[in-house]
């Protein structure tokens, strides 16, 4: 976000990519709210969230205890003291006392029959496990208020998956928001979200075209990526 957030990473393994910042961008969090980050990785969500939306309490969950002390690195770097990390598994790791108002995750996307990654921290943020979305989402449901919603940046593949657990577990409201890679070309990633213990009919939104012709980011795009604005239309 040009230089708006101090970021580190580690020199080898998973880098981050776009998914966390638009999945931030996303979340319509209002001062003083609590928000939870399902596999925060290095902080990246967070960080961008809490960039745009001051006041806010943040809480990342991260299996990888190196990368969970890496997020925390981050936010301390960013002076963003009303955040914190646990180190553990979701969702069995977070207090039962704890309550959301927004729960946020970009979840691995490769299978778990896909070859393996010769780098741990890299093979556990890239490949899901076949019950990762379906325990993710659940936990969702039992940590958020009523009403709250659950961001998800997924793979339009799992799009099916993701609404048949969503409806499952007490989510509604569903709204898809796709991003296109250029005009004219297939949507791969999308964000899907979705409020808990509603009802309103699910939507697709016109949702966002990430590259111009010539590859360059859009001006939309630019606006989302380094000016840390909210998505448009959402």
């Amino acid at each position: 976000m040009r230089g708006r957030i101090a970021y580190s990473q580690f020199q080898q393994g998973y880098r981050t990519g776009l998914e966390p910042i638009l999945m931030a961008a996303a979340v319509a969090a209002r001062p003083g709210q609590h928000v939870l980050e399902i596999g925060c990785g290095a902080g990246a969500g967070l960080l961008c969230l809490m960039h745009r939306v001051p006041d806010l309490h943040g809480t990342g969950v991260e299996k990888d205890s190196e990368t969970a002390a890496l997020a925390r690195t981050n936010l301390l770097a960013n002076k963003q003291v009303q955040a914190s990390v646990i180190t553990a598994s979701f969702p069995e790791g977070v207090p039962d006392l704890l309550r959301f108002d927004h729960c946020m995750t970009n979840p691995p996307w490769h299978a778990p029959t896909g070859t393996a990654s010769p780098e741990p921290r890299r093979d556990l943020a890239r490949r899901m496990d076949m019950q990762t979305l379906p325990l993710w989402i659940k936990g969702a449901a039992a940590v958020l208020r009523h009403k709250g919603s659950l961001t998800l940046a997924l793979p339009t593949a799992l799009t099916d998956r993701a609404i048949a657990e969503l409806s499952a577990h007490g989510f509604g409201g569903v709204t898809l928001y796709p991003f296109w890679p250029k005009t004219g070309r297939e949507a791969r990633i999308l964000l899907i979200q979705a409020k808990l213990g509603v009802k309103s009919p699910a939507r697709v939104l016109s949702g966002l075209t990430l590259h111009e012709a010539d590859g360059a980011f859009t001006p939309q795009a630019r606006d989302v990526l380094e000016n840390g604005t909210a998505l448009p239309g959402l």
